[in-house]
C-alpha cells in the first residue's frame, strides 16, 4: 500500500471512499488510521521522469587517449593477441595473462618509467594500467 498523493491512497483494488471503508474496517485499516474525506483510488502505473537513454557512463581515468592506445598496443604485443580484443575495460585475467610482471616491465620500458615495488598490485584492467602509467609519468 502506498500513498498516491496527499488526498488519495492506492489500494490497487479499485475506488473506495473512507465512508464506505469505515463500515467494513475498524478505525485502523491495514495499519493506516482512517481519516474522513480521504478518497482511496486504484494505483496507476507511474513512470519516472528520468529516462534511461540519458544514462552516460562516466570515466574517472587519468590516462589520456594516446597513453591508453600505447598501453593497449603494448599489451597486445606482449600477449601476442589482436589489439582489438584489448579494450580499456578488459581484465588481464580475461586476456589470459598469467602474470602482470612481464606486462608491467614492457610498459615501464615503453614509457621510460618505473612503477616500483607493489605498484601494479591494484591493476585489474587495461584502463587501470594506463592510469598507473599516467600517474607515474606525472609524479
Amino acid at each position: 500500500m502506498s500513498l498516491a498523493s496527499p488526498a488519495t491512497i492506492s489500494l490497487g483494488k479499485g475506488y473506495f471512499s473512507a465512508q464506505k471503508l469505515r463500515h467494513h474496517c475498524p478505525v485502523v485499516c491495514n495499519g493506516l488510521k482512517l481519516i474522513p474525506n480521504i478518497q482511496f483510488s486504484k494505483q496507476t502505473n507511474k513512470f519516472s521522469t528520468r529516462s534511461s537513454c540519458f544514462k552516460t557512463p562516466v570515466s574517472c581515468s587519468l590516462a589520456d587517449p594516446e597513453t591508453l592506445t600505447t598501453v593497449q598496443n603494448t599489451i597486445a604485443k606482449q600477449l601476442s593477441i589482436d589489439v582489438s580484443s584489448v579494450t580499456p575495460e578488459t581484465k588481464f585475467a580475461d586476456l589470459g595473462a598469467d602474470s602482470l610482471d612481464t606486462i608491467v616491465m614492457a610498459l615501464e620500458e615503453q614509457f621510460g618509467v618505473s612503477v616500483g615495488e607493489g605498484g601494479a598490485e591494484n591493476i585489474a584492467t587495461v584502463q587501470d594500467a594506463a592510469d598507473l602509467i599516467e600517474k607515474v609519468k606525472a609524479a
